[in-house]
């Protein structure tokens, strides 16, 4: 019989926020495996738990340990995965080990717990009915712009994880590509000196103290107006050329383009409707 792969969240800072069943969990397996054996040792410690393998699984030997943990997991041990703070799998390499977990058939159990996403959304006070989370961008400025241009007419919360260091670049960029947005940085969250700064991206940057410290997550407010939308035959080109791509059905493009400009679903439907005709009878000339 195999083990059992317990995915088990543990607080982003206050240790209090550990839940009982992520205890009872950690103190009943054979192997954990985490992000920083160090700090997931302090968590241990405080609790007298002594796990019998405290072993490590982080970016950079992920590949080597991960078929150690599946043989362990395929012989019958349970495995705890942790990170060093938040759910494992969330902007970690947790998600390999997941994936590889379930292709071999073994129980994947995830426990419900702390992560900074949803602890900076909840309160930010920018929408939570629709975000997205994009986790650590480039370090290097033209890379993340040019993700900052990709994402730039999402309408939901925009997510990231940020260091300290590289904060103000990354709100530089966000003025510059998506404008004098509404955000939120949200430092320290859970400890002693969490802190949530909230104001358009002008107002936010000059508030920062000169030396940031912490983890940081950045709420970047979705676009609110949808672009004017194009002309008609600019419209049919967009669509034509979205079809001829070949990864998307007339529904698709239809729900793609009515975010994007506000206008009809039904609409956008029927002109892709229209050209997907028009294509096929093309098509059905040229064979004849």
């Amino acid at each position: 019989m195999t083990g059992t792969l317990h995915l088990v969240p543990t607080p982003i800072g206050h240790l209090a926020d550990i839940t009982l069943r992520a205890l009872e969990t950690l103190e009943g397996v054979e192997i954990v495996a985490a992000e920083d054996t160090r700090r997931t040792r302090i968590l241990l410690d405080h609790f007298g738990i002594f796990p019998p393998h405290l072993v490590s699984y982080y970016e950079h030997n992920a590949a080597r340990r991960m078929p150690w943990l599946i043989e362990r997991l395929l012989a019958g041990a349970d495995v705890a995965l942790v990170s060093d703070a938040g759910t494992p799998g969330i902007s970690d390499p947790g998600f390999r080990l997941v994936s590889r977990a379930i292709e071999e058939g073994i129980r994947v159990v995830p426990l419900p717990g702390a992560t900074a996403v949803t602890t900076a959304l909840c309160a930010g006070g920018l929408p939570t009915d629709r975000f997205h989370f994009f986790g650590y961008l480039s370090p290097r400025g033209g890379k993340r712009r040019r993700v900052l241009l990709e994402i730039r007419e999402l309408r939901g919360t925009l997510v990231f994880y940020e260091s300290p260091r590289r904060l103000r670049a990354l709100l530089a960029d966000v003025r510059q590509v998506l404008g004098n947005r509404r955000v939120v940085v949200a430092r320290e969250m859970t400890k002693i000196h969490e802190t949530f700064l909230r104001g358009r991206v002008d107002e936010v940057t000059g508030r920062l103290p000169a030396q940031i410290q912490g983890e940081i997550t950045l709420l970047v407010e979705g676009r609110t107006e949808a672009p004017p939308p194009p002309a008609e035959e600019e419209l049919a080109g967009e669509i034509a050329r979205m079809m001829a791509e070949g990864n998307a059905s007339p529904r698709d493009i239809s729900l793609q383009l009515s975010e994007r400009y506000g206008l009809p679903r039904r609409t956008l439907y029927q002109i892709a409707l229209d050209l997907q005709k028009h294509r096929t009878a093309a098509h059905d000339d040229q064979e004849e």
